[in-house]
């Protein structure tokens, strides 16, 4: 949930940059930028954004490897030896 004090229009952020950079980095909150009174764009300090990121990277990590655990659950699993054997059949490769 968006704070109101984190609501402000891109025109006052633009005279006053500074005071915001310092705010932002105290914070880590983002700020919600308006033009004409509707959301435009959203600001982050980096460090802030570059957790969000971390976490998002590793939220995808872990899914992908749920589906994997899903898939050897639902489909099983074959030996080394049985994989080369049919992709050795499967392209005409000679053992």
């Amino acid at each position: 949930m968006i704070d109101i004090k984190s609501i402000q229009s891109l025109t006052d952020f633009k005279r006053n940059t500074t005071e915001y950079l310092i705010r932002l980095r105290k914070s880590r909150s983002p700020l919600v930028l308006t033009v004409n009174g509707k959301a435009e764009c959203v600001v982050l300090d980096a460090d802030s954004y570059q957790e969000m990121v971390d976490r998002i990277e590793y939220a995808e990590s872990v899914r992908a490897i749920q589906e994997g655990i899903d898939s050897v659950a639902k489909h099983g699993t074959r030996t080394v030896d049985e994989f080369l054997k049919e992709f050795a059949e499967k392209y005409g490769i000679p053992n």
